[in-house]
Parts: structure tokens; C-alpha cells; sequence
């Protein structure tokens, strides 16, 4: 069967090359066929599709057949293909082999040749230094005969070709310099001292010649002239000349000193006024100096071969001439103004240099290849050839600056110049604010023999007797001294028509106090900024110790002193100078404004020194307890002056105030004249006490006088007779002590007068009603025995004495065994009260931080606001 044209494409050998579809083929190849069919209207007809598709079949099975023959065809092929590159490649291989050898015994004998031409380049090189060192030799030798013979003109010939002649000429000379020194001929001095005239000759012809360079303002010429000289002997004179001729220097010579700043040296002394912080004439010198630099270094890296060195010089001249003049000339004027003067422009001075120093470090330059001199006995290398080695100067730059600048201010701060000037200008400025004040307590110390500011004084002059172990004095001893020379107080000295000494010059003051510590500040603040850092701490401490020997040993020692003079010398029937808390509050504010001080400024500049800060804690902690002991004598004394004052106006009791023959008169008046007084004074003092003390030191001193106090009254009541109506009299009297000491808020206090009211009842009660109270409340904790004198004196005690004994109460004082089960205890607070009458005021030994809350006496010490330190 014919197959269809269309169909016969389908069925085609390249219709399967590429990208097949089976369901594509079909439908190609029954595409026509399922139209007629479509067409047709009968039933369907299969056998066109049958046949058609047989006949596919068949083609395609052809089809595969010629594909088939094809590939083995191809296949066939591709092996003798496969064999043919096989062989080629082999023989590649063994080719690529033979030239892998060949290049290898190459490389072995090219190796081989370059060890030899090495060996040969080494030994050219050893030959032409050789020769380089006998042509040098034989120069050297055929210029030094030439010199002998007084003949220069080669040299001066080479000299005028130039540049490069003339660095030739430069070498030849150092050379010939170094030969001169070695050589020992007949006629050798001769010919050393030609060359030498020749060097000089030379080398002022280079400095001319660069000099008038430098004045024509030629960087290259000037170039050329450092050079040469660096490689004729170092070009120091060159780098002399640059530093000497330039204007920086020649002006400063010329204008003096500087600007003068008048208002800085009208408020310097006053230590009172902020120090300053700069200087017109300084500030003008540095930022001088600071665009002269900034120009500078520009020109002597242009310029010179080694600009470190050359930069060097220059700062290490600015230093020495243009600085330590003008702070020579400043600290001179300063001298001669006072102390204090001369350590601000110090201060002032020492801060500016510093931060012109750390300016001035951005200027270093890189060092650069040159030429170098050699030493005379290195004359073998000169002979024999040149080394070119990089020169750089022996120290950088900020070490240099560094150095200028201690090397600067060691004549005032080395050793103990720059502490023992500081120790003397404390010493003097707190002479002079305390002149007043120690003035006041020489006149107001008692006359006699060892009075107590003798003692002082003699303390102050212990101290200024004190020497090292070097045989110098210490920072306190000065202090000391200078504190007895501006005082006055020197006993050689007499002083002759001073003003009269006022009473407010005698008091302290927190006012002054602040001033002397912020002086101290001021003067740690330079001892910070001049001292050296290992320096640091032991200085700190040399100030904190004039410190203490001003505000501790002459001015507040000084002022307790006198408080202690004048209540050991007052009239004991006068009232009690309750003044005296006012100068122990003072005290207490000052200890605790210096220790927060000390604290705070000072403890950490010691911190780098365990063992200094360890000295400092045990000094100031000595320190304050020693003020501590003068507070608690002070105290002492005026407690006893108190109680003193108050069993006095207790003695002025009559011996009828509360047994009145006029009952009316009696009545009309509401209490005693010695209650009212004791009363009086006890609000005074409480008032005076509260106002100037606080805390644990307030509660000790009112307890104190309280439980002083209520012994008194104890044993007063013991000494009166007591009648009906003079009962309502003591009463009121009790009740007006009660009220008194209520006030002074002490919950101890109101329990002891409680009791003493409680006492005084037993005067106004019935003998029925008395049997029974004396049972109970405070009473009920006494024994009887201990209420019998206090009983004794009711005006009726007689009538129910018997029957009140029966009944418990014997008369030496036993107890009956009904009242055994009813006054069987003993009270704590009765044998408190008579241990208290027994011992009366004593104060404890020794210093406490901490106060007892109820003392058998004044034994809690007075301790300062805040005690600074721990052990």
C-alpha cells in the first residue's frame, strides 16, 4: 500500500532527531485519515487506519535497520579513532619527557654558572673595593704630602668645580683631618697644622656661603652647604649658625623681658583670689614660640639632611635661653612680692611649659640617609673607603622635650627646695589670718608659772626644733616656725605698742577655717602639678601635717586651752559660762569639715604608697583624738562647774522653806527661790546645749547633768523638815524640776524624776494611805530602809513611828517577814541613784566613738561628727 506524502514525512529519520512526541506522531499520521473518516456518513471504518499503520510499521522497521547499519558503522569507526589517539598521545608523552630532561640538565648547569658568576661578581667587587681603597689610600697619602709641601692647589682647584667638588673636597679634608692625628713623622706637626688651617679656611667658606643663603632666603644652596658640612665634621657649626643667626633668638634678646601684666601682679599674693592661669608676657612668648616652630620645621626638613637633630638644637635652645629667662625673670619679681607669689607663677609657669610641651611633640621629623664623620680611630675605614649609614638623633623628640623641660624647673622643684617654700608660705598665711586669735589667747592665758597657752606655745616650739635625720628641718617644724615668727609668739620678740585685742578675735570660725583649708587645697593642687609622681604621697603628707599643726595645734587647741583656763578660773557662786559649748559646736563643725577634707582631697593622693597612707591614717586618727580629749576635758570641767553651780543654789534652801509658821505667805508664793534659780539654769543650759550639740554627744551631756542633778535633789530632801503644808510646797517644787528635765527629752531622765516626784509624795499622804503607796509603783522597788531618812523628815513622823514599824519597818532598818514578801527585791535604779550620790561626775579614760546610753557618770567621751578614719 502507498502511503500518503504527508504520512511518508512523518515517517522519516529525522522526525525522531531532537525533541519526539509519540502523541504528536499518531496524531500526524492519522490526521487525514480521522477527517474522511469525520466525513463519512456511515458507521465507522477501521480498515484505513489498519492499513495505514501497517504500512508505518513496516517503514519504520526499515528504518531502524538503516539506523542500526549506520551506528555500527560509526562505531567501528570511533574504535580506530580511539586507537589512533591513543598511539599519538603516547608518543606525546614520551616527547614531553625528553624535553622535561632536557630543560632540567639545563637548569643544573645554569645553576652551576651562576654560583661561578657570583663567586666572580664577589670577587670583582672585593677586587674594586680594594682598588677603591688604595686610589683612596694613595689620594690620601699623595694630598697629605701636598700639604707638607704647603701646596693646596689641587684642592682648590677641585674646591671650584662646584657642588660636587666641594663635597669632595669636604671628605677629603675629614680624611686628612684623621690621618694628621695618627701620623708621627718628621714634620708631622707641620703638616697637621696646615691641614687644620685648610679645615678652618673651609669650613668658614661654607658658613659664609650658607649664611648668605640663608639671608637670600635659597633652601637649595642651604641644602647644599648643610651637606657638605654634615659630611666634612658633622655640620654642627652649620646647625650653630642656623640656631644662632635667626631672629627668634635675636629678638627676644633684644625686647627684655615681655609683656609686663599688672593686674596678675597686683592679685597674685592675695591667697584669697583664684590662682592665675596664664601670664600676658608668657602667653605671648609660647604662642611665639609655637609659629616659629610651625614655620621652622618646614625649612629644616627643606634644608638639612638630619632635621631631628637640627629640630633638636633649636627647641633644646628655645628652652635654654628664651624660656628659662622669661621664667627666670617672672619667678625673680614673684620672689620679691612674698611666698605665695613665687609658687603661683610657679604653678602657673610649670602648666603652660607643659602644655606648650605636648604641642610641640607634633613636630617630629623623619631622620634621612647622610653621611657621618668618623672617629680618629676608625682611621682604617677612612683610609680604605666610605660607609653610608642613616643618622638619627640619639633621643626622639618628646623625650627630648620632656627632658628640656624638668631640666627646666629641677632648680626650683629638686630635693625639698619646692616642699620646704610650700611649707613656708602655709606656714605664713596661716600666721597672719591667725595673729588675731593667738594674740587674744596670750593675752587671756593666765600668768604664772606653765600657763596653758605656754603650752601650747612650747608645743609649736617642740615642733619647730624637729630635724630629719639629715639634719634639715621637717615640713612641720617650718610650718611651726612660721607659724611662732608671723605670730608673734617667738619669746626673744617682744611687741611693743600693739592694738588691744578684741573679744570676737578670739573666737573660732568656721569662716576661717574654710579659708585655711581651701589654701591647703590650693597648695596640694601645686603639689600635684610640681611634685614628681613617687614624690606624690610623701609630700601630701609633709602638707597634711602643717595643716595639723595650724588648724589643730595653734588654732583650735589654742581656743579649748583657753576654754579650759577660764572655767578653771571662774567664780564658782558666778553662773557657769555656758559660752563655752559655743567654741565645742565650733570645734565639732571644723573636725568634721577638716576629716571630710583630708578624706576626700587628700587620702587618694596616697593611695600608690600603702605604707604612707597608712602613716596618714594613724597621724590624723593621733590627731583628732587628741581634740577629742581636749573636748572631753572641756566638758568635764564645765559639767563639774554645773553641779557645782546648782548644789550651791540647793545649799541656799532654808531650813523652813517647807515648814512655813505663815501659811498664807507660804502659799502666795508658788515655789523657792533655789528651785527657780536651779530651774533657770538648767533651761539655759539645756537650750545652749541643744543649739551647739547634737547626737550621742547632746544625749550624754544632758543625761549627765540630769543624773547629777537628781542626786543632788536626792540628797537634799534628806536635809529638810516637812510639814502638811510645806508638803504642797515641795510638791510644786518636784513638779517644776520634773517639768525641767522633761524638757531635755531623755526617756531616762523622766523615769529617775518620775520617781523623785513619786518620793515627794510621801510628804502629803495620810500615815494610813502611806503604809500601802510606798508598796507600789517606783517606791515599791526601794527597800524601806533606804525610804526611812525621807520618811524621818515629816513633821508627824513621830506620831506613827512605832506603829509604822510594827507593821514592816524597823527601826535599825530590818524587815518583818510580811513586808519581806513586798519590798523583797532590790531596785536597780535605787542603787543606781546612791552609786551615783557615791561617785559623783568622773569621765571614762581613753577615746570612744560610740556614747553609752545611760552613764553611771560623764563617761561617754565627746566624739566629732564623723570620726574620719578606721584602724
Amino acid at each position: 500500500m502507498e502511503l500518503d506524502p504527508a504520512v511518508e514525512a512523518q515517517l522519516q529519520l529525522s522526525t525522531f532527531k531532537g525533541k519526539f512526541d509519540v502523541t504528536e506522531f499518531v496524531g500526524g499520521v492519522s490526521e487525514k485519515l480521522i477527517a474522511q473518516s469525520k466525513s463519512d456518513a456511515g458507521p465507522f471504518d477501521p480498515i484505513p487506519f489498519i492499513k495505514t499503520f501497517e504500512a508505518a510499521v513496516d517503514k519504520l522497521i526499515a528504518v531502524r535497520k538503516e539506523v542500526q547499519a549506520k551506528t555500527e558503522q560509526m562505531e567501528k569507526s570511533v574504535r580506530v579513532s580511539e586507537r589512533e589517539y591513543s598511539k599519538k598521545m603516547a608518543d606525546l608523552n614520551r616527547g614531553f619527557e625528553s624535553v622535561g630532561n632536557s630543560f632540567s640538565g639545563m637548569e643544573s648547569r645554569m645553576n652551576e654558572v651562576s654560583s661561578t658568576a657570583i663567586r666572580i661578581g664577589e670577587q670583582l667587587e672585593t677586587v674594586h673595593i680594594e682598588r677603591q681603597r688604595a686610589q683612596a689610600a694613595y689620594d690620601i697619602i699623595d694630598y697629605y704630602n701636598q700639604f707638607s709641601k704647603g701646596d693646596t692647589s689641587r684642592l682648590d682647584t677641585l674646591r671650584k668645580e662646584g657642588r660636587q667638588g666641594r663635597r669632595q673636597v669636604a671628605v677629603l679634608l675629614r680624611r686628612l683631618n684623621t690621618v694628621a692625628k695618627e701620623v708621627d713623622l718628621p714634620m708631622a706637626d707641620k703638616t697637621r697644622e696646615n691641614i687644620e688651617k685648610y679645615c678652618e679656611k673651609f669650613e668658614k667658606e661654607m658658613l659664609n656661603l650658607f649664611d648668605r643663603c640663608y639671608r637670600k632666603g635659597d633652601p637649595k644652596m642651604m641644602h647644599h652647604c648643610a651637606q657638605t658640612l654634615l659630611e666634612f665634621n658633622g655640620g654642627s657649626s652649620c646647625i650653630q649658625v642656623y640656631v644662632n643667626q635667626h631672629d627668634f633668638f635675636i629678638n627676644n634678646v633684644r625686647e627684655s623681658k615681655g609683656v609686663e601684666d599688672s593686674l596678675l601682679w597686683s592679685v597674685i599674693s592675695n591667697p584669697d583670689t583664684i590662682p592665675p592661669k596664664n601670664e600676658a608676657g608668657l602667653t605671648e612668648l609660647f604662642t611665639e614660640i609655637r609659629a616659629t616652630v610651625d614655620t621652622e620645621a618646614q625649612i629644616v626638613k627643606a634644608v638639612f639632611p638630619n632635621p631631628p637633630v637640627v629640630m633638636q638644637v633649636f627647641l633644646q635652645r628655645v628652652f635654654a635661653q628664651s624660656i628659662q629667662q622669661h621664667v627666670e625673670h617672672l619667678l625673680h619679681r614673684a620672689t620679691a612680692i612674698s611666698d605665695l607669689a613665687y609658687l603661683r607663677v610657679l604653678q602657673l609657669a610649670h602648666i603652660q611649659t607643659s602644655i606648650l610641651v605636648e604641642d610641640l611633640k607634633v613636630y617630629e621629623l623623619p631622620a634621612s640617609g647622610s653621611r657621618v664623620p668618623f672617629e680618629a680611630g676608625e682611621l682604617n675605614k677612612t683610609l680604605f673607603g666610605t660607609t653610608n649609614v642613616g643618622i638619627n638623633a640619639s633621643t626622639s623628640l618628646s623625650t627630648m622635650l620632656e627632658t628640656a623641660m624638668e631640666e627646666l624647673f629641677v632648680p626650683y622643684t629638686e630635693g625639698q627646695r619646692y616642699l620646704e617654700r610650700e611649707s613656708q608660705s602655709l606656714g605664713a598665711l596661716y600666721a597672719g589670718i591667725l595673729v588675731n586669735f593667738t594674740r587674744y589667747h596670750q593675752a587671756k592665758a593666765p600668768k604664772g608659772k606653765s600657763s596653758i597657752f605656754d603650752r601650747v606655745v612650747n608645743q609649736l616650739s617642740n615642733t619647730a626644733a624637729t630635724t630629719s635625720s639629715g639634719g634639715v628641718q621637717t615640713t612641720s617644724a617650718q610650718a611651726a616656725n612660721a607659724i611662732l615668727r608671723f605670730g608673734g609668739l617667738n619669746a626673744e620678740k617682744n611687741v611693743v605698742d600693739e592694738e588691744p585685742v578684741r573679744e570676737e578675735d578670739g573666737q573660732l570660725s568656721v569662716d576661717v577655717a574654710e579659708k585655711m583649708l581651701k589654701w591647703h587645697a590650693e597648695a596640694i593642687g601645686r603639689c600635684v602639678e610640681l611634685s614628681a609622681p613617687n614624690d606624690l604621697s610623701r609630700n601630701t603628707f609633709a602638707l597634711l601635717r602643717v595643716l595639723a599643726e595650724a588648724i589643730s595645734t595653734a588654732y583650735i587647741e589654742g581656743a579649748l586651752e583657753t576654754a579650759q583656763a577660764r572655767l578653771d578660773a571662774s567664780d564658782p557662786k558666778a553662773e557657769p559660762l555656758l559660752q563655752v559649748l559655743i567654741t565645742l559646736r565650733t570645734v565639732d563643725l571644723i573636725c568634721h569639715l577638716w576629716q571630710q577634707y583630708v578624706n576626700t582631697a587628700l587620702l587618694p593622693l596616697a593611695s600608690s604608697s600603702v605604707t604612707i597612707r597608712r602613716e596618714m591614717l594613724v597621724f590624723n586618727n593621733q590627731t583628732v583624738s587628741r581634740l577629742e580629749g581636749g573636748v572631753n576635758q572641756v566638758m568635764h570641767r564645765l559639767a563639774d562647774t554645773i553641779v557645782a553651780w546648782l548644789s550651791s543654789q540647793l545649799s541656799k534652801q532654808k531650813r523652813n522653806d517647807f515648814k512655813p509658821k505663815n501659811d498664807d505667805i507660804s502659799f502666795a508664793r508658788v515655789n523657792t527661790e533655789p528651785c527657780v534659780a536651779c530651774c533657770d539654769m538648767l533651761e539655759k543650759f539645756r537650750d545652749t546645749a541643744k543649739a551647739n550639740l547634737s547626737g550621742k554627744n547632746l544625749e550624754s551631756f544632758l543625761t549627765e547633768i540630769g543624773i547629777s542633778f537628781h542626786s543632788l535633789l536626792l540628797e537634799h530632801l534628806r536635809k529638810f523638815p516637812v510639814s502638811a503644808t510645806g508638803g504642797l510646797m515641795l510638791a510644786k517644787d518636784i513638779r517644776m524640776y520634773q517639768d525641767t528635765i522633761s524638757s531635755f527629752g531623755i526617756p531616762s531622765l523622766t523615769e529617775r524624776f518620775e520617781f523623785i516626784r513619786q518620793l515627794g509624795q510621801v510628804f502629803l499622804l495620810s500615815p494610813e494611805i502611806l503604809k500601802s503607796y510606798i508598796t507600789e509603783n517606783y517606791l515599791g522597788r526601794i527597800e524601806p530602809s533606804l525610804l526611812k531618812p525621807y520618811l524621818a523628815q515629816r513633821s508627824d513622823w513621830g506620831q506613827f513611828e512605832k506603829g509604822f514599824n510594827d507593821s514592816g519597818m524597823s527601826v535599825d532598818g530590818a524587815v518583818s517577814d510580811t513586808a519581806k514578801s513586798r519590798f523583797g527585791r532590790l531596785s536597780v535604779m535605787m542603787k543606781e541613784l546612791e552609786g551615783l550620790k557615791l561617785e559623783g561626775l568622773r569621765l571614762s579614760e581613753g577615746i570612744s566613738v560610740g556614747i553609752p546610753t545611760l552613764p553611771s557618770g560623764f563617761t561617754g567621751t565627746f566624739s566629732m561628727s564623723s570620726r574620719p578614719f578606721a584602724s
